[in-house]
């Protein structure tokens, strides 16, 4: 590859850093006007809607479990959400990944005693960057089952793709999973390099997910709406595609602004938006750099 080429993506490397800041990067933004609003999955399980990835939470008699918390200064609007939906205790908050629009509320949460879960992975690389509080209390490396509220919660690690501690956290008695980022429904998938990712991984990821689902599987994203079995293979057989496009481009020598130029995510576009970003972590996993 050229110096110039080199440069680029290097710029664009940066660029996609600060979309995947630490948890302190949240002081920068302004969440005055943000609302959280709750949607109804299925069942005993919702999903709220606010800044940063969605939070799924599972309602009982035993308590409330959430997935994920967004953002520090929204933890006074998330629980008066859940207030809304139930006003059992909190019992536990599983992370699906480190990102910090995941994972930002941990800390308040906490702090109130609330026991955080996560991959062994998450808490590695959030004792990197977070107080004490923050971190999980429990973590795991291979499958676990929560039996609450009559039912079973069912947390299990994935690929590394969007990351290396992604995990998935299937409601098995209301047949609805959460995801994290790995799947996404309004953006190319983010590889997020720097924290472990891969486009392997991501694909195998979301193989595995499909094969979890049947024909009333409900999908929680990390960002987005909820979503089918079909979705998640489409957007599966998108990321394959694009990957054959991309090494086969590599193999043939080219640089990143060839790639760019040369669209292999022509014909998805229209519904995933800019794939720079994307297309910038598949050139340089592929190319070697």
């Amino acid at each position: 590859m050229d110096a110039l080429s080199r440069l680029g993506c290097f710029g664009l490397g940066l660029v996609l850093a600060a979309t995947l800041a630490p948890p302190q990067a949240a002081a920068q933004q302004n969440f005055d006007d943000v609302q959280i609003t709750a949607h109804h999955v299925a069942g005993s399980v919702y999903y709220l809607e606010g800044r940063g990835g969605n939070i799924v939470v599972t309602v009982g008699e035993d308590g409330v479990v959430m997935v994920d918390d967004q953002f520090a200064p929204l933890t006074d609007r998330i629980l008066a959400a859940i207030r809304q939906i139930s006003d059992e205790e909190i019992r536990f908050v599983i992370n699906t990944h480190v990102h910090g629009d995941h994972t930002g509320g941990n800390e308040n949460l906490g702090r109130m005693g609330i026991l955080i879960l996560a991959r062994d992975e998450v808490r590695v690389r959030l004792a990197a960057q977070s107080p004490e509080d923050a971190l999980p209390v429990l973590t795991y490396s291979d499958a676990i089952t929560i039996h609450l509220n009559g039912g079973e919660l069912y947390a299990a690690p994935l690929p590394p793709g969007h990351t290396d501690g992604d995990s998935y956290i299937h409601f098995r008695d209301d047949d609805v999973i959460a995801v994290g980022d790995v799947f996404r429904t309004v953006a190319f998938p983010v590889i997020d390099l720097g924290n472990g990712g891969t486009t392997e991984g991501t694909i195998r990821a979301l193989g595995i997910l499909a094969g979890l689902g049947g024909p009333n599987t409900q999908f929680v994203p990390g960002h987005g709406v909820v979503s089918s079995r079909e979705d998640i293979v489409e957007f599966r057989d998108m990321v394959m595609t694009v990957r054959d496009r991309v090494a086969e481009l590599v193999e043939g020598g080219a640089s990143f602004d060839e790639v760019m130029s040369a669209d292999p995510t022509r014909e998805f576009n229209a519904k995933w938006g800019d794939p720079e970003r994307f297309l910038t972590a598949v050139y340089e996993e592929m190319s070697g750099m």
